[in-house]
């Protein structure tokens, strides 16, 4: 068996955006360690010490998971979005509009041939998202 599970990286907004999308995707964060808290401790800069070092979201049974990247090696994410397909086309237009708060919609959510809804979006952490929700077969 195998699971693909999206791993966001942060500039030092981890612990907001996660809780940010515990909240906005209904999930639990199962896992949260900042630097300053695990064995790394003692050879880290005091300045890094409230940087995530690991962060898991339990999303039903999906797991998305991030890190502050060290800020010398942290990239802006981008050629991939992190796609959430929904069943429900209010619950889509929820979370979309929540993830779309002071971010960068790319493509307002719609109906689509292939959708009852789909949009596209930055949000405001600089992470893109599809959200998708499909036609009933």
């Amino acid at each position: 068996m195998m699971q693909i599970h999206p791993y966001l990286t942060f500039d030092g907004q981890c612990e907001e955006a996660f809780r940010f999308y515990e909240k906005c995707l209904s999930g639990t964060i199962t896992m949260m360690m900042k630097v300053g808290e695990s064995p790394l401790a003692g050879q880290t800069p005091a300045a890094m010490h409230g940087r995530i070092l690991h962060v898991s979201l339990a999303i039903g049974d999906q797991i998305l998971a991030g890190a502050d990247a060290p800020p010398d090696r942290y990239q802006k994410p981008q050629g991939f979005s992190v796609s959430l397909n929904i069943a429900d086309a209010a619950e889509a237009e929820r979370i979309f509009s929540t993830l779309a708060e002071n971010g960068t919609v790319q493509m307002p959510i719609q109906e689509t041939f292939w959708a009852l809804r789909f949009g596209m979006l930055v949000d405001r952490f600089g992470t893109p998202w599809m959200i998708n929700c499909g036609r009933p077969v």
